[in-house]
């Protein structure tokens, strides 16, 4: 009977072909992460993984989105910590990681000097990670990631070390072993979030991506039913109410077709997401003004609830970890931007002020019971005594509420003037048509945007 992991690797080498929708959506998701890792590479995350490694990082064939180059573990470790850094990342709920900010930082890593490829088969192999992610977080999310496992860390470091053995051209036996031996590095605990040590987890999952993917095409292995043995992945990691693979089936139409990416609109926790939309959408609707406020009350999933632990943060990487700062900012300024997580901006009176007003509580696990997604629900009470409601089931940038090549783009530039880059939009348009590069390597054009930067 074949393994998980076998199953996985027929699956990923049998889809040979992709649908123009699903080679333009993966187009999006690397176009979007590039654009966060450029806005990430001045974060703190990053410079301390610079200055901690600093004898070790010089010289390589990698490029850095930081300038230079690097081995590719190294530089899978860097450019992908700051694609998460700003938690501007998109989001893949069946495999509930942030799928992109691994996968497209490791496939890059991996293109040096002579592994030249074409973006077409660049972007397959993005196709083939992500499917990898969602078939093995199927077995065990969300129980998985309710109990405390950053699935990012975990689940993308195995999905993410099979697209990379599939753009170095693995064959099944090289497949399965490469998502074997990730399994072996799988770790992140959610209790990290809201410090550097978040961001960091996307940079260890792509550096144990290429790590293990590498391994195995020198030979190494792992068990191939370490996904589903005692003592393996689902056994270990799984909690309680996960499911297994026993109902698991593959579609015809691609996971990124059926269920997409979530690209964020707001550079904060996805967990405050459908929060702030439905807030925003209420302020339009019925015109609200913040003095005649008395209370906003949130109500969200369990997970969310636990991941947004800062009601007063202190710092920026907290407040993106607040529902209290979330919604208080967005409400006040009409939206969120990168230029709202700075340590002037979180302590501004006319904030701290409104924060209060904000409550947040949970759906009750009787209530999510054999539930995947519930809405998540603002309710305002106004001063006068009006009573004001609004839910969201998916948030903004979702399949359901796609942003538009206009927003994409809008995003995109805001990356680059948050990363000191040059501002333009010929920059983005480049970057889409990927899929038409013939020569995709470590010396592309490409390279230049992401990380030259500004002129005084």
């Amino acid at each position: 009977m074949a393994t998980i992991l076998r199953k996985i690797a027929e699956q990923l080498l049998s889809r040979t072909t992709f649908s123009d929708l699903a080679m333009d959506r993966a187009r999006d998701a690397a176009v979007d992460t590039i654009g966060c890792m450029i806005a990430g590479s001045g974060d703190e995350s990053v410079a301390g993984l610079t200055r901690a490694f600093d004898g070790e990082i010089a010289g390589g064939d990698a490029r850095l989105v930081t300038g230079g180059s690097a081995s590719p573990s190294f530089a899978a470790l860097i450019n992908a910590t700051a694609a998460h850094a700003l938690d501007f990342d998109d989001n893949f709920h069946p495999a509930r990681a942030h799928a992109s900010a691994v996968l497209v930082p490791a496939l890059l890593a991996v293109l040096t000097r002579g592994k030249a490829t074409s973006g077409r088969r660049f972007l397959e192999a993005y196709l083939a990670g992500l499917e990898a992610q969602a078939t093995v977080g199927f077995g065990v999310n969300p129980s998985h990631y309710n109990i405390g496992w950053h699935a990012t860390a975990t689940v993308g470091s195995i999905g993410a070390a099979a697209g990379v053995a599939r753009l170095l051209g693995a064959d099944e036996n090289d497949l399965v072993a490469a998502m074997s031996l990730a399994t072996s590095f799988a770790c992140g605990p959610k209790g990290q979030f809201g410090t550097t040590a978040k961001p960091l987890h996307a940079g260890i999952a792509a550096r144990n991506a290429v790590d293990a993917a590498r391994m195995a095409l020198a030979g190494m292995s792992g068990r191939p039913d370490i996904l589903e043995r005692p003592q393996g992945f689902l056994d270990l990691f799984g909690g309680d109410d996960a499911r297994g693979w026993d109902g698991l089936t593959f579609e015809a139409e691609h996971i990124i077709e059926s269920r997409g990416v979530v690209t964020k609109r707001h550079p904060c926790c996805a967990s405050t997401h459908r929060a702030i939309d439905a807030l925003l959408d209420l302020k339009q609707e019925h015109g609200l003004l913040a003095g005649d406020i008395a209370r906003i009350e949130t109500k969200v999933g369990i997970s969310a609830a636990r991941n947004l632990a800062y009601p007063a943060p202190i710092d920026e990487m907290q407040a993106r970890f607040s529902m209290q700062y979330c919604l208080a900012t967005a409400f006040l300024e009409g939206s969120l931007s990168l230029s709202d997580f700075t340590r002037q901006e979180i302590g501004r009176a006319e904030i701290r002020e409104f924060m209060p007003l904000v409550e947040m509580q949970s759906y009750s696990a009787d209530e999510e019971k054999g539930v995947e997604r519930l809405p998540h629900v603002v309710t305002v009470t106004m001063r006068d005594g009006r009573i004001l409601n609004k839910s969201r089931l998916h948030a903004q940038g979702s399949l359901e509420a796609p942003m538009s090549v206009h927003e994409r783009e809008l995003k995109f530039i805001d990356c680059l003037r948050w990363g000191n880059r040059n501002v333009s939009g010929a920059s983005f348009l480049q970057l889409r048509g990927l899929a038409d590069s013939e020569n995709l390597s470590r010396d592309d054009p490409f390279w230049s945007l992401i990380t030259d930067r500004q002129s005084p």
